[in-house]
């Protein structure tokens, strides 16, 4: 029996590589694909895979969040990020999120279909790379860097924030969330508050620094 992959990126050509790397295995059939977090969660509560693959950073929704939204919705689908990012607070957040595999881009036609075949078996897959940090971080030889969005905001805020520095206005976010637009300007202000800043392209940067959106 095939696995059943989910694939989503927001690089139409990125995804039509791993597509057709993917599907040449044989035991691998990509049922869906999304180009961003917002449809990645909607495509995988339709067409149930047996794995999804997700970028790290892209448009509507991350990588991260996507994740354990897909997760709550049918526990069964495993979820392996993929990220030009070998940062420690990303591969802490993918796997709390309940990421079971975390592969680098730069390894990903080499490495994909192991970490889906790992995935799909109930097993963890991380790039050796990626393997080598989670490692010296448990025994504490990394230095301490500081919190992430992941820890300083919650889910939702997180979600205004990626759409706010995406250019979106309060009122187009409110309605893309199901919301009040008093409730997105709420949240706007507490980010800035949390976060210390000022204006809507210091949140941006800050935004594309800790992998919530894309440059």
């Amino acid at each position: 029996m095939s696995i059943a992959i989910l694939l989503a990126d927001d690089h139409q050509m990125i995804r039509e590589g791993l597509r057709a790397l993917l599907e040449r295995q044989g035991d691998i059939k990509v049922v869906a694909e999304a180009d961003n977090g917002r449809t990645a969660v909607e495509m995988a509560r339709r067409h149930k895979p047996s794995v999804a693959v997700l970028d790290l950073a892209m448009p509507d929704l991350n990588g991260i969040d996507a994740a354990r939204q897909i997760i709550a919705a049918d526990a069964r689908t495993r979820v392996i990020i993929l990220s030009v990012h070998a940062d420690r607070r990303f591969i802490t957040e993918s796997l709390r999120a309940g990421a079971a595999g975390y592969v680098l881009k730069d390894c990903a036609f080499e490495e994909l279909a192991h970490a889906v075949r790992a995935a799909a078996a109930n097993q963890t897959y991380l790039s050796p790379a990626v393997a080598r940090t989670v490692v010296e971080d448990y025994v504490g030889r990394s230095p301490r860097q500081r919190s992430s969005a992941f820890v300083a905001l919650t889910g939702r805020e997180r979600q205004v924030l990626q759409l706010l520095a995406e250019g979106r206005s309060a009122k187009n976010i409110a309605t893309a969330l199901g919301v009040s637009i008093k409730t997105v300007e709420t949240h706007r202000a507490n980010i800035m508050k949390k976060l210390g800043k000022h204006s809507i392209a210091e949140l941006t940067k800050y935004a594309i620094r800790e992998g919530l959106t894309p440059p």
